[in-house]
């Protein structure tokens, strides 16, 4: 829609960026000197830490390597407008910290427009999403996140002229994600007195809703006024739908699906088409990404930060009282030697070099399911404090077994059937049986499968 406000109410002042995306050789913004080429809007989300996929398996779709590859291809036939629904962090830890930069650090490699500020986001706080934006020159944009003094916590959009048009990009989230510090207002609300006081022409309005499924519906059968409305979190992504005039999509799950609309520039108004993608191993590493990866890990290093500072946790069926310590698997060894052999020719035995292989050994995520005790009293301290933690061990199976040591009568807590599950999951492990993998360590007086 070819739309033009005055202003009707006044909002304080804002600082709004212009961002020119180039059609064509000579960078032009008028459509009559454009490439040709359609106008693209390619939207990610909820990315949650997921900066590249561990690898431990195969067929594992997301990431952000991929993510810049498959926009190298899209670059050659379209002119692309690059957003991000938000949810990109998993956590407010120091190394969640540390990744969400990374990952933000990819986007604005690949062309970022606006990174709208999910429930992630807003968990990290005020203070430290104006610094980073600061730092980083990210384009963060929310409309109806705001501190406690009332001050919006980022630019409330961005209008972003491409091919001769513009886009007015805004960013909202819900209500129910507010945290200490700050302020959440109605979405709707914010994002129609924003139109009211905006005094720019755009040709068609795009609002990234960090939404739950319900809320976003309706959100988007409320808002005739927008052209596109794209969210998350959904659980699963929607594909591109009609709802009223406008259409909804949602682009979730670790950011290993995209959204993507196509529009001719020089349509009045402009006409989008749009679908989803995921991102699987077709498309390849993208060499700027892996660099990105790299320098991320390069980081992790420089600090070795601990398990308690991962924020991540260990890795239990069940809570463990705090008498529960890790006591190394070589005291396991005293009185269970057969099964302590055992251990040694298996695969377990050397997971954490499997890491150091690919140099993921210092990331924590990568480290929980690598380590013995990953963040239990007597563990798994850092990559550089490993000790005698590093690999899987006994107790990653059978828990922290101190009291057991001490005392042979009292039982190791946790039931290593149960715990297989917490690191062969369908995301890290998809093709894991349980029949199939447990004859690979098999240990015990008789070598039957543990119950």
């Amino acid at each position: 829609m070819n739309v033009s406000r005055a202003a009707a109410m006044l909002m304080g002042p804002l600082t709004i960026g212009l961002a020119a995306l180039g059609c064509g050789e000579n960078g032009s913004t008028n459509a009559k000197t454009s490439s040709g080429k359609p106008i693209a809007l390619v939207a990610s989300g909820d990315t949650a830490g997921w900066l590249t996929p561990c690898g431990c398996t195969s067929n594992q779709s997301g990431g952000l390597l991929r993510r810049a590859s498959y926009l190298e291809e899209v670059k050659k036939t379209t002119e692309f407008v690059l957003v991000d629904v938000g949810g990109a962090a998993a956590g407010t830890s120091t190394y969640d910290r540390l990744k969400f930069e990374a990952i933000l650090s990819g986007e604005l490699a690949m062309g970022l427009a606006a990174h709208n500020l999910g429930a992630s986001e807003a968990a990290l706080g005020p203070d430290y999403l104006r610094e980073v934006a600061r730092r980083l020159s990210v384009p963060l944009i929310s409309a109806n996140l705001r501190d406690a003094g009332g001050k919006l916590v980022a630019e409330p959009y961005r209008l972003i002229a491409v091919c001769g048009r513009k886009l007015a990009i805004v960013g909202v989230l819900a209500i129910q994600f507010q945290s200490a510090g700050c302020q959440i207002s109605d979405p709707r609300q914010a994002v129609l007195d924003l139109l009211a006081a905006m005094k720019e022409k755009y040709d068609s309005l795009i609002v990234l809703a960090y939404l739950p499924e319900a809320e976003l519906r309706a959100f988007a059968a409320e808002l005739p006024e927008a052209d596109l409305v794209i969210g998350g979190p959904t659980g699963q992504c929607l594909a591109p739908a009609k709802v009223g005039p406008l259409q909804l999509a949602s682009a979730t799950n670790k950011g290993k699906f995209l959204v993507s609309f196509t529009a001719e520039p020089t349509a009045e108004p402009l006409k989008w088409a749009g679908g989803v993608l995921e991102m699987t191993e077709k498309f390849p590493d993208e060499p700027g990404q892996q660099k990105n990866v790299a320098e991320f890990r390069q980081r992790l290093a420089a600090k070795d930060l601990s398990a308690q500072e991962s924020g991540l946790g260990p890795l239990s069926s069940v809570a463990l009282p705090r008498q529960f310590q890790v006591a190394g698997s070589a005291a396991c060894k005293e009185c269970h030697e057969a099964e302590s052999k055992s251990w040694e020719s298996s695969s377990h035995h050397h997971a954490f070099d499997t890491l150091a292989g690919k140099g993921a050994h210092m990331d924590s995520y990568c480290q929980r399911c690598h380590v013995n005790g990953f963040g239990w009293e007597g563990g798994f301290v850092s990559a550089k404090k490993a000790g005698g933690n590093a690999h899987v061990g006994c107790e990653s199976c059978h828990g922290p077994s101190q009291p057991h040591v001490k005392d042979s009568k009292v039982k190791t807590p946790l039931a290593a059937k149960e715990q297989c599950t917490l690191c062969h999951d369908h995301e890290n492990s998809p093709e894991f049986d349980y029949g199939k993998y447990w004859p690979k360590i098999a240990h015990g007086p008789a070598k039957e499968s543990p119950k």
